[in-house]
Order: structure tokens, then C-alpha cells, then sequence
């Protein structure tokens, strides 16, 4: 469907614009332009994305889905133990510290069960899930894939690490907490209500689509933080760095705090649908940074006067999932 053009007196974020087709080809200006965008901001606009022909079925499986009975829904809950995969319905976090709680429902498809579908690996989905996985959810998840180790190439480039480290960490055939999300904000009378409250995402890089206006990033002006919109651009996704690429770079790739509000101007009253892929490292990675491979990240870190524990969470890829899904979320959906 068409909606109304986004808001022109809103304060908006002008990210930098990569073009995934010459990062592929090696052109190093597009490099440069990636590297100053992931170090200084950590959002992009991304164009050319293979992913991009896949948004509309995408959607249509997210509709049909969300639109069952939510008893039904509720038999494919990703539970309560902090794991991903599966239907997560709105109220499942907080927003903020009164106890408010967030608007947003989604479907999540793992990337493990598309690619190994109809095997399960994670979790069993619903019907109309199911019947989009081999001609739609698969084929879109294999070109996020490629975008993923497109992008990590350039990063361990210019991070200074041994050739294909960021690569060997994030392999599609190991097992990862890596999925799509379908994302629906449902019509409010308050467009000032958070739908999703501040957050980083917990992965290493996310490939984002929205229809509408909503998204948020929070941006430091001097010692002042200023929310300000990222503007929808068909055709293009937006991208962005997040915590345990952080990690592993020693801060010095940016995992920038935003939040969703309902959308904004004559957008409002609209349903707000989103579509995501969380690109996470295998199961198994530790998340320490990689001062022992790079000169870079050893030179930032004593530059900076942190130690490499200031980064480290101690744990695994998969164990910081956990931790952070359960961080915000109310009893209710906790097991």
C-alpha cells in the first residue's frame, strides 16, 4: 500500500550511503565511506542489497502470521528462557524506567531453520511461516548472509586482522542466533508513545527495512543527546553495527543506541511494519576483543586507557543473547 510522505519538519539523521554492488567489486572509496560511517555513527543507508526483491513476500508472511489468533501465535512463543527464535508478542519489554512497556510484536525465523528447513534446528514455526521458507525466507536470508561477509571483509581489512578472522566467526554453517524478523507497530493515538524503547542491538550487524517513519538514533551533540529520525529511502535498507562487533573491534565499530516510536505526521494512525535480519556470530565465539590479532584494536584500547575487559562481557556469543533478551523483559515473559 502507499502511505503519506514522510514528515519534512521533523530533526532527521543524514547517514552516509553505501553501495553494496562496488563494495563487492573492492572499490575502496565505497570502503572508506562504509569505514567512516561504522566508526563514526554506526548506522548507513545500504543500496543494491539483493534482499531488497524479498521485502514485499517478507511482509506478507509477517501479515499472515500475526494475523492468527494469538492463542494460536502463543504456541510458537519463544519462551521465557532468553532464547529468539520463534513469535514474541507486544509487552514483552520495557521502554523505559516507569514500567511502560513496548508496542511491538514480530516473528522471528532463525537463520539455522531457514537454511536447514525442513529440518529444525531451533524451533518449529506456524503454517504461514513454513510455506514462504524455501521460496522466500531462505533465498533472503542467503543474500544477508552475503552482505554480511561483503561487509566483514572490509572491516577485518581496515581493522588490521589476519586475513577472513571476522569472516571465520560469523560462518553460515556454524550455529548462530543469526535471524529475520518481521515486525509489526500497531496504530496509536499517541505518537509519542515509545514502541521500542533505547537499545543496541545484540549482534554484529543488522539489515533493516521499514515502510514508514519511526525509527529513532540517539546522537551525541557535545555532551547532549539528541534523538533524531532515520527517514525510510525505498529501495535502500538501512544498516547498522551492533554490540558484539563492538566487542570484538574494541569499540572502535559503533553500536549507536536507538528506539521505535509509532509513526510520525500524517503516517500516524498507519500500521508500521519493519523487516530485519540480525547478523550474530556463531554460538560458540567468545567475545573478547581482538587486541591479539590487530595492532589497531591493542592501539585504540591503551590509547583510550581501557583495558581489553572493559569490552569483554566474559561470555559467549550465545550466552550474551540470552542475557540480553531477559535484561528488559517483564515477569510475565520470563519462565
Amino acid at each position: 500500500m502507499s502511505y503519506p510522505p514522510f514528515p519534512p519538519d521533523l530533526p532527521v539523521h543524514d547517514l552516509l550511503v553505501v553501495d553494496l554492488k562496488l563494495l563487492r567489486e573492492g572499490d575502496q572509496a565505497q570502503a572508506d565511506i562504509l569505514w567512516k560511517a561504522a566508526t563514526t555513527w554506526g548506522f548507513w543507508y545500504l543500496k543494491n542489497h539483493e534482499g531488497v526483491k524479498y521485502t514485499e513476500p517478507m511482509f506478507e508472511m509477517g501479515r499472515k502470521t500475526l494475523d492468527l489468533p494469538f492463542d494460536e501465535k502463543m504456541k510458537y512463543w519463544q519462551g521465557g528462557e532468553g532464547g529468539s527464535a520463534g513469535y514474541r508478542p507486544a509487552g514483552s519489554r520495557y521502554t523505559d524506567a516507569d514500567g511502560s512497556v513496548d508496542l511491538t510484536e514480530f516473528i522471528n525465523v532463525a537463520k539455522d531453520d531457514a537454511i536447514a528447513y525442513p529440518k529444525v534446528v531451533h524451533t518449529s514455526y506456524p503454517p504461514t511461516v513454513n510455506e514462504y521458507i524455501e521460496g522466500t525466507i531462505r533465498p533472503y536470508t542467503q543474500s544477508c548472509l552475503e552482505s554480511c561477509e561483503v561487509i566483514m571483509n572490509v572491516f577485518n581489512d581496515k581493522l588490521g586482522l589476519p586475513k577472513d578472522t571476522l569472516q571465520d566467526l560469523h560462518r553460515p554453517e556454524k550455529k548462530c542466533q543469526s535471524e529475520s524478523r518481521c515486525i509489526k507497530v500497531p496504530p496509536v493515538e499517541k505518537p509519542t508513545k515509545i514502541a521500542l524503547g533505547a537499545h543496541t542491538d545484540f549482534g554484529s550487524l543488522s539489515f533493516l527495512v521499514n515502510q514508514i517513519g519511526g525509527l529513532q538514533v540517539r546522537v551525541m551533540n557535545g555532551d547532549q543527546e539528541e534523538w533524531k529520525y532515520v527517514k525510510p529511502i525505498p529501495g535502500y535498507m538501512i544498516c547498522n553495527i551492533g554490540d558484539t562487533l563492538s566487542i570484538l573491534s574494541g569499540g572502535i565499530l559503533k553500536s549507536a543506541m536507538h528506539r521505535v516510536l509509532p509513526p510520525p505526521g500524517a503516517q500516524a494512525g498507519y500500521e508500521r511494519w519493519s523487516l530485519v535480519y540480525f547478523c550474530r556470530p556463531a554460538d560458540d565465539v567468545f567475545l573478547d576483543p581482538l587486541s591479539d590479532k590487530s595492532t589497531l584494536i591493542a592501539d585504540t584500547l591503551k590509547t583510550s586507557g581501557q583495558e581489553k575487559t572493559a569490552f569483554s562481557p566474559g561470555m559467549t556469543a550465545a550466552q550474551w543473547l540470552v542475557k540480553r533478551q531477559l535484561q528488559y523483559r517483564p515477569d510475565t515473559f520470563k519462565n
